[in-house]
C-alpha cells in the first residue's frame, strides 16, 4: 500500500538510518525497488566524504538519483511500485535559496512536490531537518530560511500518511 511518510528531526538524531529501515521494509525482499533521491550538492572534500559514507550505507540494488533543484520531476519520473526516499528536504531549499529562488519560488516548489508526492504511484519518505527550535538567526537570509523550511514541513506533512520526529536515534510517531 502505497505511503508518504515524513521524517523530521534534528541533525545526527537518526533520520536517515531510519528511512533506510523504513524503505527496505516496504520494498521487502531483495529490496530492489528502492529509489534513493539525493538532493545534496557536495561542494568541499568533507561534503563529499559524507556521501561517499551515505552511498555505502546502501544497498547496491537501490536506484540512486541525485537531483539538487527540479525533485518533483524526479519523482514523476520513477515508474512502477517503488518507495523513494527524498534525503533531504532542507538541503533542496538551501540549492534553491541559493540558486536566486525568493519566498514564493520555494513555497510554489513546495506545494508542487506535494502534489507529486500524492499523485505518485509508489510510496514516498521524505526526509528534513528541524531548523526552527534555536536561536533567531542575525541575519536575514537565514531567517528567510528556517522560516520556508517551517512552512515547507507543514505543507508536507498536511499530505502525509505518517509523520516521524527523531530524536536521540528514537522515532516519535507524531501522526
Amino acid at each position: 500500500m502505497k505511503k508518504i511518510i515524513f521524517i523530521t528531526g534534528a541533525v545526527r538524531s537518526g533520520k536517515s538510518r531510519f528511512a533506510l529501515q523504513l524503505a527496505k521494509q516496504k520494498a521487502g525482499a531483495g529490496n530492489a525497488g528502492v529509489v534513493f533521491l539525493a538532493t545534496c550538492r557536495p561542494k568541499d572534500r568533507e561534503m563529499k566524504e559524507r556521501v561517499r559514507r551515505h552511498k555505502i550505507s546502501r544497498p547496491s540494488s537501490w536506484q540512486t538519483i541525485e537531483e539538487p533543484l527540479d525533485i518533483a520531476a524526479a519523482i514523476k519520473r520513477v515508474k512502477g511500485e517503488k518507495v523513494i526516499i527524498l534525503d533531504c528536504l532542507t538541503l533542496w531549499l538551501s540549492n534553491l535559496l541559493c540558486a536566486g529562488a525568493g519566498e514564493k519560488e520555494m513555497l510554489k516548489k513546495t506545494k508542487e512536490l506535494a502534489a507529486a508526492a500524492l499523485g505518485a504511484k509508489c510510496s514516498l519518505i521524505i526526509v528534513s531537518n528541524e531548523v526552527g527550535w534555536g536561536i533567531v538567526p542575525e541575519n536575514k537570509m537565514a531567517r528567510l530560511f528556517r522560516d520556508i523550511a517551517g512552512t515547507a514541513h507543514q505543507e508536507l506533512a498536511k499530505i502525509c500518511d505518517e509523520v516521524y520526529l527523531m530524536v536521540a536515534g528514537i522515532s516519535l510517531k507524531v501522526k
